[in-house]
């Protein structure tokens, strides 16, 4: 299989961003969190999801 560098690269950063947090999942998302409200980029929030009433059929 071919080797994309850009994925690698992706997984490279995954790999250590979660070694700097113990590679705990809690800490992972607080982190990631964070960095979100700290950002001062427009963030879109799609809201829940609608759900469609069965029409009998």
């Amino acid at each position: 299989m071919i080797e994309d560098p850009i994925v690698a690269e992706v997984r490279r950063h995954r790999k250590e961003h979660a070694a700097e947090h113990g590679n705990d999942l809690k800490r992972i998302v607080e982190a990631l969190r964070k960095r979100e409200r700290e950002s001062k980029r427009n963030l879109l929030n799609p809201g829940p999801k609608l759900r469609l009433d069965k029409t009998g059929s």
